[in-house]
Parts: C-alpha cells; sequence; structure tokens
C-alpha cells in the first residue's frame, strides 16, 4: 500500500476528439512517487496524444491534469513538473549540444555546471562532446541528450514516448539504466512502448484501447497483448 498522502500526477476525465474520432474518453489514473507506468497500445491508439497532454504541449477536450494535488493550468505549470521526451526529435539540429542544453536550461542555468560534472549529461556522456552538432550525433546520443534537455529543471516526472525506438542495444541499455537510476532517487515515469525491456521497467502497465485505459496485470502474456495492440486503422 503506498504511503504517499498525495499522487505526484493525477488525470481526471481526460478526453479528446479530432473531428468525429474519439482518441481518448475520460481517462483518468492516479501516479504516485517513485512508480514507472506503461501505457501500451496499437500504433494509432492516442498515447502520444496522452503524453502530449500530460506535457502541457496539447489541449485536452475535458479533463484536468494535477502534479501534487494542484490543477496544472498553464504551460509553464506543467514544465516546472514534467519532463517530456517526445517520439519526434526535440532538438535543434544546427546547434551544437552545448547550446541545446543552454537553451533547456535557460530557466535553470545554474543547475547545467553542475550537471555537466555530476548530472544527466555527465552520465551519458554528453560532456564529451559539447561542441559537436545535433545533427552530427548517433540516434543514441541524440536521444540522450534529448532526455538530458528534458530533465534540465530537475521535474519530479519524466514522460518519455517510446524512449528506446529504432535505437541499438548498447544505447537501450544505457538509458533503462539511467530510468532505474532516476525511479531510485525518487523520480516518476510513465512511457509509451512497444518494447518488453521496456515494459519490464514499469511497476503498473496499461493497456490504451477504445480510447479508454485499461489495467493489465502483472507479468502480462506478450503474445495475447500483441493480438489486442495491432495498429489502427
Amino acid at each position: 500500500m503506498n504511503t504517499e498522502s498525495t499522487p505526484v500526477m493525477e488525470l481526471s476525465g481526460i478526453s479528446k476528439s479530432y473531428g468525429k474520432k474519439q482518441i481518448l474518453s475520460s481517462v483518468s489514473l492516479t501516479v504516485w512517487k517513485g512508480e514507472c507506468i506503461g501505457i501500451l497500445g496499437a500504433n494509432g491508439c492516442g498515447k502520444s496524444t496522452l503524453l502530449s497532454i500530460l506535457a502541457g504541449c496539447l489541449a485536452s477536450d475535458a479533463g484536468t491534469v494535477s502534479f501534487f494535488g494542484r490543477t496544472a493550468r498553464k504551460k509553464a505549470d506543467f514544465a516546472a513538473s514534467a519532463g517530456y521526451v517526445p517520439q519526434d526529435n526535440p532538438l535543434f539540429s544546427s546547434l551544437s549540444v552545448l547550446d541545446n542544453l543552454r537553451y533547456f536550461y535557460a530557466d535553470s542555468p545554474t543547475f547545467l555546471k553542475e550537471d555537466l560534472k555530476n548530472g544527466v549529461p555527465h552520465l551519458f556522456g554528453l560532456d564529451s562532446c559539447l561542441k559537436t552538432r545535433a545533427k552530427n550525433l548517433s540516434g543514441g546520443m541524440k536521444r540522450r541528450l534529448a532526455i538530458a534537455c528534458a530533465l534540465a529543471v530537475h521535474p519530479p516526472v519524466l514522460l518519455l514516448d517510446e524512449p528506446g525506438a529504432s535505437l541499438d542495444f548498447v544505447s537501450k541499455e544505457d538509458i533503462y539504466r539511467y530510468l532505474q537510476l532516476y525511479r531510485e532517487q525518487g523520480g516518476t515515469i510513465l512511457l509509451t512502448s512497444h518494447e518488453q525491456a521496456e515494459i519490464a521497467l514499469c511497476s503498473r502497465l496499461f493497456l490504451l484501447e477504445n480510447s479508454s485505459l485499461v489495467p493489465i496485470e502483472a507479468n502480462p502474456d506478450i503474445r495475447l497483448l500483441t493480438e489486442r495492440m495491432r495498429p489502427y486503422a
């Protein structure tokens, strides 16, 4: 039983439609400190839409998102509480690694100097390629940089949309190890995934199906889940 009195994040009645197509319908979820929540589902089912709403990048048609019991109303409310790594590369490709970090650390410049010595940029080896332009990085290093940028303000929640997609084994392992460390240090993660190794990181799993979140039992049969995760038309 969770001993925390206030959830880190709470979704209440989140709904979203595109035209006549209902993507999310009254989605509700309570997330506690230190959890890793996995959202599974077919391509096109609304996973990325949900994360975009939780990050404050997309407005829902109805419902609220709260952090530590306070409803997030402005983009700044979301940005202070949740770091977001979308599927698409959020980096400035023509800028160097250092300039990308400087941009994302603009609201917390005192963190950058220390983080380059001991924080995520250092753990991911970004301090060794600060002058390299983002477009010249490998896919794995781009993903590491994107995660480091998302954590610039040291948010308590990290939102990851397919964090290991299209990465090599070593890059995936480095990212998975950091996610475990982030949780051990009290961070909370919500990720979307199709990969078994990422699913294994999660403390709770949900399937986004027919616009709703459906809890998945522990140690699910991946073969049965796969049948329910066929792409939407």
